[in-house]
C-alpha cells in the first residue's frame, strides 16, 4: 500500500548547527505514527519542514504526499492539502473568545458577515469532542495552558484534516484529560484520520502508536512497528539516548532540615470573578533540603497558588502570611518575593518565563542583574561568563549563549528558565510542571539539579500532573482539590491509588 507521506533525506541547517541530517520518515494512511527523541533531536524542525513553516527551498530532500512531490511554501499550502499542525507552543489570540480563535481565518458566514449562531453551535460541538466545558464566548486568556491546548485541538478539528500533527499535545494536561485526548485520537483514526504525535510520554506511545520513529541528533535512528514487534519503553529510550537507562529518578539521601518556608491561612480570589474564591484557607510548610510535591487535577488551583505566593502575580483580595526561616516576609511584589528568597518556574515558559527574542545570556541574568552590574552598568564579560556557566551545567544545546531563545527547542528553553531562577540563589524554588515537554534524558538531568538543590539545603516545591514523577522525587506530597489541601502523604505511604482517592473524596 502506498504511504500517505514520505519524507526522504531531509536536511535542514541553521547558522552554526545542522538540525536535520538525511532524515527519512514514512507514514501510512490511517495510522497513528509517533516520533520520539530527546530535546534538540530535530523532531519539531522536521514537522515544521513538513507543514511549510520552513518553506520548500530552505531545506534539502523531498516530501512526497499522496504519491506526489509536495513543495509547501507556507502553512496555507499544507493546510489546503489537509495537513494541520498543532505546535508545542500555542498560537492563540488571548483577547479573543474560544469561538473566534477556532474559526479565525475560517469564518462561517456569507457576504463578509459572520454567522455567529452557526459559529457558536459548531464550537460547542467541537468542545464536546475534546472534553472542554467552557462556553464558546469565553476569552482564551482566562483559560489555563491545558485548556488552551484543547482549544488548539478543537481548532484543528474544525478544518478538513487528513493528516493531524500534534507536537507534545498532552504536555500540559492532567492524566484524565490526557487519556481523553488519546481516546479522541483513536476515534479519529477509526474515522480515517492519520496522526503524527510527538511526545515524551512513552506510556502514551505504547498505548496509541501503530509505529514509532526515533530521531537522535538530527538523524532518523529506527522505526518500530507495533504490528511486528513489542514496542517497549526500554527500547525507545535506548534508541533516543544511545544508552540504557535503568533508573528514571536519581537516588538521593533524604535529609530534611528546619522549616524554610511556611504559608499560613492563604486565601485568594479570582482577579476577574471577584466573588469566586480560588484558594481556601490553605497552609503549608517546606523544610530546608526537602522536595514537596503538590498533586491535583487541572483546575485544582495549583498554579494559582504558586503565582499568588510569588509576588501576588495572580489573584485578588489575597490574605494570609508567608514566613522564611521563621521570620515573616513581604512577598507582595515579584521583586520583594525574590528578595525574600523565593523563585518560581512557570508552566508557561513562552508567555511568562522568557523573552523569546532576546538571547540566552539576557534571559539567564534578567532576574538578578545586580549580580553582573556595577553602578547600574552591566558587565558584559561577566554576564557572558555566567550564561556560559549555566549553558554547560544545564547542557543547553546551542552553539552560543548569544543565540535567541526563540530558536531553541522547547526543552532547551525550559533549561534557560531554570538557569534564570537558579542564578537568583533562592531559598525555596517553586517548580510548576518543570519537565513539561522534556524528554527522558533531559528530565533525568533536571531531577539531578533538583536533588543538588535539596542537598544544598534549599526547599523545593514541585507541581506536576505526572504522579509517577511526584512519587519518584518528593519527600512529601500535598494533595489539592478545589483550592484546598485534602491530604498530605509521605513518600513512604504515597501511591497513585491513594492520591487519586484523596482527590475524588472531596
Amino acid at each position: 500500500m502506498m504511504p500517505l507521506l514520505e519524507m526522504r533525506a531531509i536536511t535542514k541547517a541553521f547558522p552554526g548547527v545542522k538540525a536535520l541530517d538525511q532524515v527519512n520518515l514514512q507514514v501510512r494512511e490511517g495510522e497513528i505514527h509517533a516520533i520520539c527523541g530527546e530535546n534538540g533531536a530535530g523532531k519539531s524542525t522536521l514537522m515544521k519542514v513538513l507543514s511549510g513553516v520552513y518553506a520548500a527551498g530552505s531545506y534539502e530532500g523531498e516530501i512526497v504526499y499522496e504519491g506526489e512531490v509536495a513543495n509547501f511554501r507556507s502553512i496555507r499550502d499544507s493546510e489546503a492539502c489537509g495537513i494541520i499542525i498543532i505546535h508545542q507552543e500555542l498560537a492563540l489570540v488571548p483577547l479573543l473568545s474560544i469561538a473566534e480563535n477556532i474559526h479565525l481565518g475560517n469564518e462561517r458566514g456569507r457576504y463578509g458577515c459572520v454567522n455567529w449562531a452557526e459559529a457558536f453551535q459548531a464550537t460547542r460541538e467541537l468542545l464536546d469532542k475534546v472534553g472542554l466545558k467552557e462556553a464558546p464566548g469565553t476569552r482564551v486568556e482566562t483559560l489555563g495552558v491545558g485548556k488552551q491546548q484543547l482549544v488548539e485541538i478543537a481548532k484543528a478539528l474544525s478544518r478538513n484534516v487528513r493528516l493531524l500533527i500534534l507536537d507534545e499535545p498532552t504536555a500540559a494536561l492532567s492524566e484524565t484529560d490526557s487519556q481523553a485526548l488519546l481516546d479522541l485520537l483513536l476515534d479519529l483514526k477509526a474515522q480515517g484520520v492519520t496522526s503524527i504525535i510527538i511526545t515524551h510520554k512513552l506510556n502514551e506511545v505504547r498505548r496509541v502508536a501503530d509505529r514509532v520513529t526515533v530521531i537522535r541528533d538530527g538523524a532518523s535512528i529506527s522505526t518500530l512497528d507495533a504490528g511486528r514487534e513489542a514496542i517497549t519503553e526500554a527500547r525507545i529510550v535506548r534508541d533516543m539516548v544511545g544508552r540504557d537507562m535503568s533508573h528514571r529518578y536519581p537516588a538521593r539521601e533524604r535529609r530534611c532540615g528546619p522549616v524554610a518556608m511556611e504559608v499560613d491561612r492563604w486565601n485568594v480570589w479570582h482577579p476577574e470573578h471577584r466573588d469566586r474564591q480560588v484558594i481556601r484557607d490553605l497552609s503549608m510548610r517546606v523544610h530546608a533540603g526537602e522536595v514537596v510535591g503538590i498533586a491535583g487535577l487541572m483546575g485544582a488551583g495549583r498554579t494559582e497558588l504558586a503565582m499568588s505566593l510569588f509576588g501576588r502575580s495572580w489573584g485578588s483580595r489575597i490574605t494570609g502570611s508567608v514566613s522564611m526561616h521563621g521570620k515573616p516576609v513581604d512577598t507582595s511584589t515579584v521583586p520583594r518575593a525574590i528578595a525574600a528568597g523565593l523563585a518560581y518556574v512557570t508552566e508557561d515558559r513562552k508567555s511568562l518565563g522568557l523573552i523569546l527574542e532576546e538571547t540566552i545570556q539576557c534571559n539567564t541574568t534578567m532576574a538578578h542583574l545586580e549580580a553582573v552590574a556595577s553602578w547600574g552598568i552591566i558587565n558584559g564579560a561577566q554576564e557572558t561568563a555566567v550564561a556560559e556557566q549555566y549553558r554547560q551545567a544545564m547542557r543547553i544545546r546551542t552553539p552560543s549563549v548569544f543565540q535567541k531563545v526563540a530558536n531553541l527547542s522547547g526543552g532547551n528553553q525550559q533549561k534557560v528558565v531554570l538557569s534564570k531562577w537558579l542564578f537568583t540563589a533562592p531559598e525555596v524554588l517553586i517548580l510548576d510542571e518543570p519537565t513539561r515537554g522534556i524528554d527522558v534524558g533531559a528530565k533525568y538531568e533536571i531531577y539531578g539539579i533538583i536533588n543538588d538543590l535539596s542537598k544544598a539545603g534549599k526547599g523545593v516545591v514541585m507541581i506536576s500532573s505526572e504522579l509517577p514523577e511526584l512519587l519518584g522525587m518528593c519527600d512529601r506530597i500535598y494533595v489539592m482539590s478545589e483550592g484546598a489541601f485534602v491530604g498530605e502523604v509521605s513518600a513512604e505511604e504515597a501511591s497513585q491509588e491513594l492520591i487519586m482517592s484523596l482527590i475524588v473524596r472531596k
